[in-house]
């Protein structure tokens, strides 16, 4: 009996400990966790429940910002029976009506979308997700960034969106799109981003964040949000052959498109700083080319007169590799980070100089005054009185003559305006640069100008 009494009473002590044990190490874990025993592994919640990842107070937070932008338009439409019968010319008026989307940015009523959305329009109604309707008045817009910015009275305070820094979004991260596209209420997709400084190649804006959250028409102009609803882009385009969502869209960064709305509030336009450098951006090829081991940076292959650039020391065969402690690994990088710049802005510029870093400040200056150069010939934008006089939307001014085999033609060079290059049309000094980027200098070029009398001749250079 005593035996029997000492086996039970070992057993009992033994079932506490055991109990203890448990409630001690084990039971702590046991919620969600997973306990390993390996000495050099780390315990770590993963959290891979349906709550680790909640979007429903960003879209919360983000729909009520996001509003439907209507425009009116009118185009003439010919009717070629009714011309080539009565000789009628004047053609008939047609309303069209376009679509798209449109963020608040403040209570009393500015609303950014982008350019596209309102161009040519004659009328722009705003509704917002309430069903509310007003009028919109065009403040501003920027065809190269494709921003627009709006204004309606309304009768009480809005919404409005809380811009974040782009800069700082990483790959990966989780984003929504809000568009409203049908008038109807704001509708949210949800996606990460799949890459920064996305160059597309277009003629303006070389820094797009990329995404994977669906976009479709209509949602040009809306909301690209985190995870706590505020604004890092303004989505503005998809990538598709059949014009509907296939996988990715784009969005402006929110840095670059507050910094144009800004300028637009305060100068009526756009306000642009440039390096005032020309080159190429580092890969394995252009590594290759130039004799260099790095494939990441810009590669300085000129450096334009009278620029910040030049006035800082900064020449041809220098890599910018960072900017503001901002890395430079593309040409996207770079344009993307001086779009948010303004003429006088100082920037530290770090670059790659036989085999050493420096870091250099530069001042940054207006866009329109920096020359550029064609075969010798000096070129400046030209102005409002030139696009007056030679009638004409856009174009390069001849400033100077540099190279000795002109200077026999100088006097019907200088001063005419170059409005196409190879049969692409020059806007300004910007799409000369985009022209002949990547052209040999043995090459020719058919230029066609307005020389100062008025006459349209074609040369080649």
């Amino acid at each position: 009996m005593r035996r029997i009494s000492s086996v039970f009473a070992v057993s009992l002590v033994s079932g506490a400990m055991t109990l203890a044990g448990y409630k001690y190490f084990i039971e702590p874990h046991a919620a969600g966790s997973v306990v390993t025993l390996s000495p050099w592994a780390q315990t770590r919640t993963v959290g891979l429940s349906s709550e680790a990842v909640d979007f429903t107070e960003a879209a919360e937070k983000a729909i009520h910002t996001v509003v439907h932008v209507k425009n009116v338009s009118v185009r003439t439409v010919n009717n070629p029976i009714m011309d080539f019968m009565f000789g009628f010319r004047g053609g008939q008026q047609q309303e069209q009506i376009g679509t798209g989307s449109g963020v608040i940015i403040s209570e009393d009523g500015y609303i950014v979308t982008n350019n596209h959305v309102i161009k040519e329009a004659t009328e722009i109604e705003i509704t917002l997700n309430n069903k509310k309707s007003y009028k919109a008045k065009l403040i501003g817009a920027d065809s190269k960034m494709d921003i627009a910015l709006l204004k309606i009275n309304a009768d009480e305070k809005l919404p409005y969106a809380t811009f974040a820094d782009s800069d700082v979004v990483r790959v990966g991260e989780w984003v929504l799109a809000v568009g409203n596209p049908m008038n109807l209420n704001s509708t949210v997709t949800a996606g990460i981003v799949s890459a920064k400084a996305r160059n597309l190649d277009t003629n303006g804006i070389q820094s797009f964040i990329q995404t994977d959250a669906a976009v479709n028409p209509g949602n040009s102009g809306g909301a690209l949000v985190n995870t706590r609803g505020e604004l890092i882009g303004i989505n503005t385009m998809i990538s598709s052959q059949t014009g509907s969502y296939i996988g990715y869209s784009f969005a402006v960064p929110s840095n670059i498109t507050r910094k144009i709305i800004e300028d637009l509030m305060e100068f009526g336009k756009v306000q642009r700083g440039i390096l005032g450098v020309e080159g190429a951006e580092l890969n394995s090829a252009t590594a290759k080319q130039f004799g260099l081991t790095d494939t990441e940076g810009f590669y300085i292959s000129k450096v334009n007169k009278s620029s910040g650039a030049e006035k800082a020391g900064l020449h041809e065969g220098d890599v910018i590799k960072k900017i503001d402690n901002q890395k430079i690994a593309t040409y996207a990088d770079l344009t993307g980070f001086i779009n948010t710049k303004r003429p006088n802005d100082k920037v530290m510029v770090t670059v790659l100089r036989k085999g050493e870093n420096l870091t250099v400040p530069v001042s940054l200056v207006k866009y329109d005054l920096v020359n550029s150069e064609l075969k010798g010939l000096e070129l400046i934008n030209i102005d409002g009185a030139d696009k007056k006089k030679f009638r004409v939307a856009g174009g390069v001014k001849i400033s100077a003559i540099n190279n000795p085999n002109y200077k026999a033609f100088e006097n019907q060079l200088k001063g005419s305006i170059i409005i196409s290059i190879d049969n692409v049309k020059v806007t300004d000094v910007e799409s000369v640069r985009q022209i002949i980027s990547g052209k040999d200098d043995s090459q020719n070029f058919i230029v066609q100008i307005i020389d100062p009398s008025g006459q349209l001749i074609q040369i080649i250079l």
